[in-house]
This record gives structure tokens, C-alpha cells and sequence, in this order.
């Protein structure tokens, strides 16, 4: 390939053809700040804060969007360059409130960190009349706040592009513009599916999940509740970067000790869910083929996917599988099994989960999901919250020493651990249904399943289980799942298995995760590093399957019975209803 040469800061760098200005002067070890820009979302040169002098051209140009060409010249830091910015830095400022401290983004604001970059000490310059925009908290999981919004259309360019729900957009023109709701319906009367990718993307804190924390400090002050925690897979891999740690670090262990020092009663791991998850879910599988059941089956653990199919594609609700979530399959054992175990009410036990994603906050709030007469799950809160809370408390989170989670809802296989990866729930019950469909007993390389891991968007298999052959899919991203179930309705794929995730990359990308700057999104690979993190510890671990662990064959021998036995019917499954596609 012929490379294009030219002169960043008179640095000399070759790239390939249609490189922009702005991933040359990366090549270049040259930063050039942006603020709309989100690579292959959102590449619009709107807030034209990543403008750059080059040699030759009428004016500045938006390094974003602008091509290479051969000799070009270009600087980045001129006194030209740094006023224009400035400029519109303080001109995005005369619409803003300014009230940072009241502000859930202060200190990772990526337009706060601008503004302090390049010296925005007026903040009033450009000080005229603004539009005051009342505060939507219709949505279950998230508080969407205007006054605060740039309208850099990060959200609008996620929730069309990678999610295909496009709920969110520009409405009106000139001033009047704003980022809303078609005819400026609330977003809660939507069908948002409230995967929270929205709230990622936001550089500022227009967006927010819907903070839980006090609730659950209340619980943990009230002397006559129980108050049990359980933690997501993906959850453990991210927490870290929240306190600086480098991405894909597994802090499970500290995370464990900052929640038994922030006073919870017992620290669990939703892992041992997960396990659950496939017990019943393989043994659905297997019963589907072998009975004429709906096929494809599709996972049901992502809640914003459920909530998608239930809007966009109810015709499919006979194909997801009734097995509840693993976050809700774990309240539904500790509000039932394990209370009786400890002699607790179930009324008095307060069930908190730490999640990767925004649409637990919904997922709690359906219905059939209350195996014990009272909510599975009391309180949902986001990676992001539990930060909040270890930074409320005062506790140095890189200084704790590793602990391990409480038995027996804590006990794990590596096999419910990489349900934090998409690919991961397949991967899991494939492990189990060739041990039960052969006889076998697979270990070592025999327990990868290469073909549905990595973070492409679809992935397609094939797989010989016994006399079963098994066609699968994997997919993340709600784009990605209606080009899937399109292709399933038109009869140009034919599988029996299907494996989707909300979340692009799956719930270590979850709407919940650590905020990550768009100068790190955009060329960082957030979900395979994170994801790496758990494939990595799932290779060390001695359990490897879910049906080895043995907390999951206690339970079933005192409790469950046998994975789809009528008591697991009634304490993990559940249903879903078609909803209106607005």
C-alpha cells in the first residue's frame, strides 16, 4: 500500500490512505482533543474542538473529519488554535449549568477537564439568555438532565447506531435545539430498553443512572434488615479503573473486601447464579430439541435485550428461554433457600446487587419475579454507584487486601465467571451439555470454545455434541441481534442456540461500566481487554463447569430438586409479555 506523508507539529508520519488528521497526529504521539467525536459513531466535526491550522487551507479544519493528504503541514497547538477552542469551549458554557460540584460527572467530565485544559476562566463570556429544560426521571434507570447537554449527539449516535432503538435525537432547530424524545414524550413512555450505553458515551452529565446509594445506606442502617450483596461477573474486571487501576485488572478480591467493610452482611458472587443460569437453561436446550420446542432457544440474562425483543420483536418471545437472569435467579435463592438456612423472613432480607448494567434497575421492577411473595431483588445498583459508595465511605480500594466471597452463595466455576463476555453464556452451556449429552468429562483445551468468544458483533458455529448437531449464534449489540432475528425470519439461518447481549462486547461494555473518555474509547478496546481479564482467571480456576460446582448439587439435592423440576419452575423461571413499540 502507498502511504501518505506529511508533517504533524513537524513530525514527519506516514499513514495509509483516508487516515483523518487526527489518528495521524496519534501516530504521531500527538494528542488532539475532541469532544463529539466517538470513532465509527460519531464522526460529525459539530463542536469543532479538535480544530488544527494546516498549511494552506482557508481557515481551521476539524481534525475528526478531515483527510490526510500528501505533504500536507499541519500544527495543533498554534495560539490561533488554542483561542479557537477556548472559544468555543466558553460559547458551549453560556448554555451549561454550571453547578459541578451538585454533579454526578464532576472529576471525569470530559467537558470540565476541557475547560481547565485551556484556562476557560470566564465562565461567564458569553453570558446571555438560556433555555431552563425540566428534568426527565420517567425512565426506571436513568435521570436525563439538558440543562447540562452540549449537543455533542454522542447518545443520539449510540442508541441508533449500535442499539438500532434511536428513542433519543435532535429536536427543534437553531437554539431551540435539543436532545429529546420524539414530540418530547418522556423517555420513560418510550421503548427505551435502558441499556444505559447512552449514559457511557455522554461526555458530560446530562446523563446518569438513577442513584441508589442512600437506599442502600438506609438498608444497611437499619438494624432489623438482613442486607445481602451479590456481584456481577463483569463487575470484578472493572471496578479497578474506577480507582485508577489499569483496564482488565481483576480486583475481585478488594472488591469483596470494600463490601464487607462498607457493612453488608454477606458478600456473594452472582457467578454462583450463573451456574444456576446453565443448569436450567442446558437442561431447556436439550428438552426443546428433543420435544419440539421453540428454536431457536435465545438467551434471556441481558434484561435490555428481553426488553427489546418485548417492543421490537415480540414474535420471538416464545423463542427466549424462561429462565430468569442470574441476578434474579440469585435473589430468588437467597429470598427462599438461603433464608430459611439462616432463620430470616424473607421481608426482612434487602437484596442488593452490583451490576454492570442500567437495565437491572428495570429488570427488578418486572413482574413474576418475586419467587418468595417479595421482590427477587430489592435494589440494582450500577458498577459506578458501588465506587461512589467505597469513595463515600473513605476506604483506599488499592490498599485492601484480597478477600473472598462468603459461602455458599459464593462458591463459583470459571464456567459462570466468563458470563461477563459475550460468548460467555454459550460457551458455559456448551461445557455442560457435552458432559451430559456424551457421558464425558472435558477438561483442559476440550472447555474452549473458540468460535463464540472475541468481540465481533455476530458469531457463527457449528458443533458436534454426541449424536447433536448444534448450530449457534453469538450476538452483542442490538443492531447486531435484528440482523440476526431478521435472518432467523426469513429463513436464511438456521440455528438452534442463540446468545444475545445487549451491550456491544457484552456486560464488561455494560451502560453501568466505569466511565472511559472518548480519548480512551476511541482507541482503546475497552470490551477485549476487560473481557481478556475474565477468560484469563476461567483458565486458572479448578471448577470449569457449571454443573461441577458444588454449591449448585447442594442445592438441588435440599431444595430445586432437578434443574426444570417443578420447584425450579417456580423459583427461576418466568415470563415476558409484548409491548408497544413506540
Amino acid at each position: 500500500m502507498e502511504m501518505v506523508n506529511l508533517k504533524v507539529n513537524n513530525i514527519p508520519v506516514s499513514v495509509a490512505p483516508g487516515t483523518t488528521v487526527l489518528e495521524a497526529a496519534r501516530q504521531a504521539g500527538v494528542q488532539i482533543p475532541t469532544l463529539c467525536y466517538l470513532k465509527d459513531i460519531n464522526e460529525i466535526g459539530a463542536c469543532r474542538i479538535c480544530v488544527v491550522e494546516v498549511k494552506g487551507a482557508r481557515g481551521l479544519v476539524t481534525a475528526c473529519v478531515y483527510p490526510v493528504t500528501e505533504g500536507m503541514e499541519v500544527f495543533t497547538n498554534t495560539k490561533k488554535v488554542r483561542d479557537a477552542r477556548r472559544g468555543n469551549l466558553e460559547l458551549l458554557l453560556s448554555c451549561h449549568d454550571k453547578n459541578c460540584l451538585a454533579c454526578v460527572k464532576s472529576g471525569q467530565c470530559e467537558f470540565q477537564k476541557l475547560c481547565k485544559d485551556y484556562g476557560v476562566e470566564d465562565v461567564d463570556a458569553f453570558k446571555g439568555e438560556r433555555i431552563q429544560y425540566e428534568i426527565d426521571d420517567s425512565a426506571p434507570h436513568m435521570i436525563r438532565d439538558n440543562n447540562k447537554c452540549i449537543l455533542c449527539r454522542r447518545c443520539a449516535a449510540v442508541c441508533r447506531k449500535w442499539q438500532d432503538v434511536g428513542v433519543i435525537g435532535a429536536n427543534e432547530r437553531g437554539f431551540n435545539t435539543n436532545i429529546s424524545c420524539a414530540f418530547e414524550t418522556p423517555l420513560g413512555e418510550t421503548s427505551c430498553v435502558s441499556c444505559g450505553q447512552c449514559i457511557v458515551a455522554c461526555p458530560t452529565g446530562a446523563l446518569s443512572e438513577k442513584d441508589q446509594t442512600k437506599e442502600v445506606w438506609d438498608a444497611l442502617a437499619d438494624p432489623e434488615k438482613v442486607v445481602l450483596v451479590q456481584t456481577a461477573p463483569a463487575t470484578r474486571v472493572t471496578i479497578g479503573e474506577a480507582f485508577g487501576m489499569p483496564i482488565g485488572t481483576n480486583a475481585e478480591g478488594k472488591m469483596v473486601a470494600a463490601l464487607r467493610r462498607l457493612g453488608f452482611a454477606k458478600v456473594f458472587d452472582t457467578n454462583f447464579a450463573a451456574d444456576l443460569t446453565i443448569m436450567e437453561e442446558a437442561n431447556e436446550l436439550v428438552e426443546r430439541i428433543q420435544n419440539g420446542g421453540a428454536l431457536p432457544m435465545i438467551t434471556s440474562c441481558s434484561p435490555g435485550w428481553i426488553k427489546y425483543c418485548e417492543h421490537y420483536f415480540p414474535e420471538f418471545i416464545p423463542n427466549l428461554s424462561t429462565c430468569k437472569s442470574p441476578q434474579q435467579m440469585f435473589g430468588a435463592v437467597a429470598k427462599t433457600w438461603y433464608a430459611k438456612q439462616i432463620g430470616v423472613d424473607p421481608k426482612n432480607i434487602v437484596m442488593v446487587s452490583i451490576m454492570p448494567c442500567t437495565a437491572k434497575k428495570f429488570e427488578v421492577g418486572r413482574d413474576n419475579e418475586s419467587a418468595a411473595g417479595v421482590p427477587d431483588v430489592d435494589i440494582a445498583l450500577t458498577t459506578r454507584e458501588l465506587a461512589r459508595m467505597i469513595e463515600t465511605a473513605g476506604l483506599d480500594f488499592t490498599s485492601l487486601p484480597d478477600e473472598d466471597y462468603d459461602a455458599p452463595l459464593g462458591i463459583d466455576t470459571g464456567a459462570g465467571l466468563i458470563f461477563g463476555a459475550t460468548g460467555g453464556v454459550m460457551e458455559a452451556a456448551l461445557r455442560t451439555a457435552a458432559d451430559w449429552l456424551t457421558g464425558g468429562n472435558a477438561s483442559g483445551d476440550a472447555l474452549v470454545y473458540s468460535d463464540v468468544r472475541g468481540t465481533e458483533g455476530i458469531k457463527e458455529a457449528t458443533y458436534t455434541i454426541g449424536d447433536l448437531t448444534l448450530k449457534v449464534a453469538v450476538c452483542s449489540g442490538l443492531a447486531n441481534a435484528k440482523k440476526v432475528l431478521r435472518a432467523v425470519k426469513e429463513g436464511k439461518a438456521d440455528y438452534q442456540f442463540i446468545e444475545i447481549m445487549a451491550c456491544p462486547g457484552g456486560c464488561v461494555n455494560g451502560g453501568g461500566q466505569p466511565f472511559q473518555p472518548a480519548s480512551v474509547r476511541n482507541f482503546v478496546d475497552l470490551k477485549a481487554l476487560r473481557a481478556k481479564a475474565l477468560y484469563n482467571t476461567d483458565a486458572t480456576m479448578e471448577l470449569r463447569k457449571s454443573h461441577e460446582n458444588p454449591a449448585i448439587k447442594k442445592l438441588y439435592e435440599e431444595f430445586l430438586e432437578k434443574p426444570g423440576s417443578h420447584v425450579a419452575h417456580e423459583v427461576l423461571h418466568t415470563s415476558y409479555v409484548a409491548r408497544p413499540k413506540y
